[in-house]
């Protein structure tokens, strides 16, 4: 993973469950598990939407979805760009591993991070259904 000057580039994971939707941005090689930015619907924004969705009925099987996804990647975005980093790059293969029903909300939350100013290498090379 690097980015076209030849730099190790930093590298956006997501972490989905039913509950939440958590993006993490960890430092280039060699200090990988170093986390320099994040965000999640766990912050306090989300708190009044999360609850009005764990309280109706019928009950869908995820807390979140590709809006609070993009406004998740909005918030990461702007982060990143508080701190510097222009580009961030995806594990391709772990992108294209993930369900069907949760690759949209990843795509909206990469477009959102794009739409912000910050690259996200990989995702151009994925094809959302």
């Amino acid at each position: 993973m690097a980015t076209p000057s030849g730099l190790p580039s930093h590298l956006l994971r997501l972490v989905l469950s039913c509950r939440k939707i958590t993006a993490e941005v960890t430092a280039p090689p060699p200090r990988t598990s170093t986390i320099v930015a994040m965000a999640s619907s766990d912050e306090p924004e989300f708190l009044a939407q999360n609850s009005s969705r764990i309280s109706r009925f019928p009950r869908t099987r995820l807390s979140w979805d590709s809006r609070v996804a993009s406004r998740v990647g909005e918030k990461l975005g702007l982060r990143l760009r508080e701190i510097g980093v222009s580009a961030v790059e995806i594990d391709l293969s772990e992108e294209l591993s993930r369900p069907p029903h949760l690759r949209r909300p990843a795509a909206s939350l990469f477009g959102s991070i794009e739409r912000t100013g910050v690259h996200v290498s990989g995702s151009e090379k994925l094809q959302w259904p």
